[in-house]
């Protein structure tokens, strides 16, 4: 099994092109030009800050990010949400950056082993493919190794593109190799032929990173800029690029999550204490608990806060705590202390049952994963569990509980699974990195720790018996499986892990036995096992969203958006088709219509896309490259800060020649136009001259307009055909959804309708409330129409009766509509206009009516 990759996803690539345009202008370096005395082949940037700063504004009014008013130094932050392809995205950028302007010297940072080993996964087994897409582009990838210092001065002085990756943990520090004289570099740091290099660094989960030390370290390189990216960014420096959860949601690009709940309620026969934290301001020490609190109704549980001297029997008046005052609270050391020798640390519990509740964590893990074995193996997916322990020797011991409680939890339930009757439980399990809280044991773990980050693609083979895999839950970024399909928190404290970062691990979209990631299944979910209430789990997770993105994940009327919160997977719910819908006379006359297939060619009048290309080009302007002198006067504020103030500039045009590549040779490979029609469109050109002064920026330019154009055209110059084939009724089939996200309707084939956002649902019900709607259904994820730029899957198909005055039926009007809620149409995303232009076509060969709606008013 080989991994592939999609190298056309709309998303990634203008995550790609928002970094190559930050430095529009720059003109390629070729390296051989800035050779040091050293023999260093150096990166460098000819652009001055007003440039990068007007070419950055320009790149965040296009992603709708809030302009900077200056250039916050040289650190540009790219934004992802996790399981979106973040290293293959700054993978292509680094090639792209190579291929745009000639940088050759690049340094991926990484917080720790877990994350390296990832990154070198990561370009290992997409080598070949991007081999094919930048035509054998040669490039060296390694990691730092301090054993092996040659491999810096190759770094340094190769000609060639040069990628190395390493933790900050090898050289933050004074005593590192890298910061140290070494006989092997002729009595030379290390860090002395890096920082010549100039290198552009790639900071891979940069949060991790923010400590002076950290920032030091990271300066001390030299680098020439520093590309930052995250999902989870703690300080946003020249935000360019911002793919938030809300998108990914939308768009698809993550699995949906939904929450299953552990937790015991009703049982108040024991002095249950939590300890949820401790802190120390000027008021004092004081520590938030978890208690049984007493009332009129019963006793339920509450928080309080307390100080040294309480008495909890007075504090919650239970009998429970009889004789348990709080004798010590020390902030430093993070523990409480009572007057009967109990002493508990932040997140610690008591008389809380927490082992029969793992237990009962276990045993829903397992069976959740033995329910979606089946249907997933059928779809080649083999799925994985993943649980995460903070005391490792609860499963590292051969008696330990956790080890213990799950081969007896799964022998028990194994009986009533056909698949797994007969498997023993020794060989589907396996801890990986389950001995060690640090990065400095992980390696020697080394079977489990080759089979989890070294070979991916065995544990995705349905060969390895390894479905059940065991970890410390310290270890959060890094490390994930697209095919993980549960996640288990079995902690004997309360999780402290953020859960983003807990469901971060499981969110990849899943892969099949060939290797290609499944987009559209109906079990496309990762489902969370909490130790902890659910409306606890989502009011925590909702918090991290908005403490993360602030107003960007509320809706138009100021609420959050429901599609951030991941469903009770105690409420699932079935939804049925309704009996006999086949012969529901609208239904049949509805689907008649729509459900024929087509397929479309293209008239491309080449001649008229030649003018309109050369038309395009002919309005391109392009500065002569210029050396710019800036004058800027720097006063300190009142407050000790510094104050830049502009002075003035002055520029003045170099007189340099440049190669001129075979410009019909190049634009015909970035575009799969022939050399012919290529040589039209440059025959049509009248501002040639441009070439002399900027070629790179010239052939870029031109590529893009020839790009955009043909898009335009494929669109514009579709004709769809209808076929014999058709889309039949029996694909219909029941639907699983969420209590809360469903809502009961009577005019359509399923007794409820699934919605996504409030939108839909209001949607739905008025539709369902007005009488001359005779029938509405939305249409499955697999009614598709085929387009050049994607398949479009439209939203509803609806039945109408349009009646007269006196209430006649006058006619029936069969629609399908897609709903847009957003004030303007024309706001939509150029590819989701294309996709709908075309499927007006297609639904114009069918002779139905279609087209977009913001609501029922639009419709009626």
């Amino acid at each position: 099994m080989k991994f592939k990759f999609e190298s056309n996803l709309d998303y990634q690539i203008d995550a790609i092109n928002s970094i190559i345009n930050i430095f529009k202008g720059q003109k390629r370096n070729d390296g051989d030009v800035w050779i040091s005395t050293e023999g260093v082949i150096p990166n460098k940037l000819d652009l001055s800050e007003k440039q990068i700063l007007d070419n950055l504004k320009e790149i965040q009014t296009s992603n709708k990010i809030k302009e900077n008013s200056q250039l916050d130094g040289m650190d540009f932050t790219i934004e992802m949400e996790t399981g979106t392809g973040k290293t293959y995205v700054y993978l292509r950028t680094i090639l792209e950056l190579n291929r745009k302007y000639g940088f050759k010297k690049f340094i991926i940072v990484v917080p720790s082993v877990a994350i390296r080993e990832g990154v070198l996964k990561t370009l290992d087994i997409t080598k070949k493919h991007l081999k094919d897409l930048y035509d054998n582009l040669p490039y060296n990838f390694y990691e730092y190794d301090s054993s092996k210092l040659a491999k810096i001065r190759q770094f340094a002085r190769n000609n060639t593109l040069e990628i190395m990756i390493t933790t900050l943990d090898s050289f933050n520090k004074a005593t590192n190799v890298m910061n140290n004289y070494q006989d092997k570099l002729s009595g030379t740091k290390p860090i002395e032929f890096v920082k010549e290099t100039n290198p552009i660094l790639i900071l891979d989960e940069p949060q991790n990173m923010e400590s002076d030390i950290s920032r030091k370290a990271l300066q001390n390189l030299n680098p020439l800029f520093k590309l930052r990216y995250s999902a989870t960014h703690k300080n946003y420096y020249n935000l360019i690029y911002r793919l938030t959860p809300i998108e990914a949601v939308n768009k698809e690009l993550v699995k949906k999550i939904e929450v299953l709940s552990v937790m015991k309620e009703g049982d108040f026969n024991k002095a249950y204490i939590l300890c949820e934290k401790i802190v120390a301001d000027s008021k004092g020490i004081k520590a938030t608990l978890e208690l049984n609190k007493k009332q009129k109704t019963g006793h339920k549980i509450a928080k309080i806060q307390v100080k040294r001297g309480d008495d909890l029997y007075k504090k919650t008046g239970s009998n429970l705590y009889q004789n348990c005052i709080i004798t010590k609270i020390d902030a430093g050391q993070g523990i409480i202390e009572f007057s009967n020798g109990l002493k508990l640390k932040e997140g610690e519990t008591t008389g809380g049952d927490k082992r029969e509740l793992m237990k009962i964590q276990i045993r829903e893990t397992i069976e959740q994963h033995f329910q979606r074995y089946r249907e997933l193996k059928r779809n080649g997916i083999k799925i994985l569990s993943l649980f995460f322990i903070d005391r490792v020797s609860n499963y590292t011991d051969k008696d330990g509980f956790i080890r213990k409680t799950f081969e007896e939890e799964f022998n028990k339930l194994k009986a009533s699974f056909d698949e797994f009757k007969n498997i023993d439980v020794g060989k589907v399990h396996n801890g990986y990195f389950s001995k060690y809280k640090s990065d400095s044991g992980m390696e020697s773990d080394s079977d489990a720790f080759d089979l989890i980050m070294r070979d991916k693609e065995r544990l995705l083979s349905f060969d390895e018996p390894t479905q059940f895999i065991f970890s410390h839950s310290a270890l959060r970024e890094g490390w994930d499986n697209p095919n993980v399909f549960c996640i288990c928190t079995l902690n004997e404290t309360r999780s402290e892990m953020k859960k983003r970062q807990e469901i971060g691990r499981g969110v990849r979209l899943p892969v099949n036995q060939t290797g290609q990631r499944v987009r559209s299944i109906k079990h496309n979910i990762l489902t969370v096992v909490a130790n902890e209430s659910y409306s606890d789990y989502v009011s925590r997770l909702q918090q991290e969203y908005v403490d993360d993105y602030g107003e960007q994940v509320l809706d138009s009327e100021g609420n959050f958006d429901q599609k951030l919160i991941p469903p009770n997977a105690r409420r699932r719910k079935i939804i049925k088709l309704k009996k006999g819908f086949t012969l529901n006379p609208e239904f049949k006359e509805l689907w008649k219509r729509i459900a024929k297939k087509t397929r479309y060619s293209v008239n491309l009048d080449s001649e008229d896309l030649v003018r309109q290309c050369a038309d395009e080009i002919n309005k391109l302007t392009l500065e002569t490259i210029k050396i710019k002198v800036e004058r800027v006067a720097i006063s300190l504020d009142s407050d000790y800060s510094i104050k830049t103030t502009f002075v003035g500039d002055e520029a003045e045009e170099t007189e340099e020649t440049f190669a001129i590549p075979d410009i019909i040779n190049v634009l015909s490979e970035e575009t799969n136009l022939t050399r012919e029609t290529v040589s039209k469109i440059m025959g049509g050109v009248r501002n040639f001259d441009l070439i002399f002064k900027n070629p790179q920026e010239f052939i870029s330019s031109i590529k893009t307009i020839i790009r955009n154009k043909m898009k335009d055209f494929l669109v514009n110059g579709i004709k769809y055909l209808e076929i014999e084939e058709y889309w039949k009724m029996e694909l219909f089939e029941e639907l699983e959804s969420y209590e809360d996200r469903i809502v009961s309707v009577k005019n359509s084939i399923y007794e409820e309708i699934i919605w996504d956002s409030e939108g839909e649902k209001t949607f739905a019900q008025k539709l369902d409330e007005d009488s001359r709607i005779k029938l509405f259904v939305k249409l499955p994820n697999w009614f598709r129409v085929l387009t050049p730029v994607g398949d479009y899957n439209p939203d509803w198909a609806i039945v109408i009766e349009e009646r007269d005055l006196s209430g006649k039926v006058r006619e029936k009007l069969y629609l399908v509509r897609e709903t847009k809620f957003v004030e303007d149409l024309e706001n939509l995303r150029p590819s989701e206009k294309q996709k709908i232009k075309c499927a007006k076509e297609h639904f114009d060969t069918l002779k139905v009516d279609f087209k977009e709606s913001r609501g029922v008013a639009d419709i009626l």
